[in-house]
């Protein structure tokens, strides 16, 4: 089956292109997709039955394999066809069950999901020859492997869980500076009267403790239990996060090694025929990481698909100093890129969508309070 993709094609595949490059043997599944699995403008992938243990993060370089790199760093494997605890602070790989069979024309790049970012589990997918992280190159044929590595909380999980999402895009699909002004003069794309959108759409802090009880964030405890990625609202709020109350001078000092989960400042949208990612960490601003999970789907936060505008949840981690964030300053921006054509189901539309709408939010694991 030939995929069904018009020349010259610009922009970000969505759901019924990503079944029909499964269709097509663009995409190769050990087994076939499981329901909800293809999102908006992205496919989940699954872990395989296997796990390695490894001494250190890699990427295999030009020539070389995951599988070659893992021979060489492997500590010990584990069976993920039952349940498999992986602790804090180690490094596993995992095999994941959809590998790749690009054409020339098209390209992928990775993510976390949200509810793994939210959970401060550092994910990444690698490929065969690449030189970087969650990025592979258009014409790529082979597997595709998970670098897992728990910050805060040990994990359960087995084969067929989700952690990372892929988005598969043909051309260049990214909104310049005018582009984007243009858009949000269309849309309003933020809730702002003076949005910044020079290189992406500014994102700000929420230190105000407005519409959440006083209270702008979580910071994670240390020596938990185990949390199932599988499971929802299976966990009370307290046994395993601080609620932050808000300050009278509206600022919050992250404290090196701990985790926190925040909110931007703005209520933002992502309009039907266009897609979001938060851009990395920008060392310029500060001495702190924001966002693991960075795409943000078709019809997040917009009205038609049952959102007013929804919040970004910040997922927060110090560097190597305490470092003062204050309510209202720039933590990190959304650049937006095209839909080669709009979603058959949008964010928040027939499909599970764990934060449309959202405020100041946990990941779906923990029972609201």
């Amino acid at each position: 089956m030939t995929l069904p993709l018009p020349a010259d094609s610009k922009g970000i595949l969505p759901d019924r292109l990503i079944a029909a490059m499964a269709d097509a043997g663009v995409i190769l599944p050990e087994y076939p997709f499981v329901e909800s699995q293809i999102q908006p403008a992205s496919l989940d992938l699954r872990l395989g039955s296997t796990a390695f243990r490894v001494r250190a993060s890699f990427l295999p370089g030009p020539g070389a394999t995951v599988a070659e790199r893992i021979d060489d760093l492997k500590l010990h494997e584990i069976d993920l066809s039952n349940d498999a605890v992986l602790e804090t602070n180690c490094v596993y790989i995992a095999p994941l069950l959809e590998s790749l069979a690009l054409p020339p024309s098209i390209s992928a790049a990775a993510n976390p999901k949200s509810s793994t970012g939210r959970l401060d589990v550092f994910t990444r997918v690698i490929a065969d020859g690449t030189r970087r992280f969650d990025m592979i190159e258009a014409g790529y044929h082979g597997p595709l492997y998970a670098e897992i590595s728990p910050k805060t909380f040990p994990v359960l999980l087995r084969e067929g869980s989700r952690l990372s999402q892929i988005r598969f895009s043909a051309g260049d699909a990214l909104l310049n500076t005018a582009a984007l002004e243009a858009l949000h003069a269309q849309e309003k794309l933020v809730d702002s009267d003076h949005a910044d959108l020079s290189n992406g759409l500014a994102l700000s802090v929420d230190l105000s403790g407005e519409g959440s009880n006083g209270f702008v964030g979580y910071r994670a405890k240390r020596h938990t239990g185990v949390v199932d990625v599988d499971r929802r609202g299976g966990y009370a709020v307290d046994e395993f996060w601080e609620p932050i109350k808000a300050r009278a001078d509206r600022s919050l000092i992250l404290d090196p090694g701990e985790f926190y989960i925040l909110a931007s400042k703005e209520a933002v949208q992502v309009p039907p025929d266009f897609a979001a990612e938060m851009v990395p960490f920008d060392p310029l601003v500060g001495e702190f990481r924001v966002h693991y999970a960075g795409f943000f789907d078709p019809g997040f936060g917009y009205a038609g698909a049952g959102g007013q505008g929804s919040r970004a949840v910040l997922e927060v981690r110090s560097r190597e100093v305490p470092f003062i964030l204050e309510h209202g300053q720039v933590v990190g921006r959304l650049v937006y890129e095209r839909m080669l054509s709009r979603p058959d189901a949008l964010y928040g539309q027939r499909i599970s969508s764990n934060y449309q709408g959202q405020g100041l939010k946990l990941s779906k694991h923990f029972r609201a309070p």
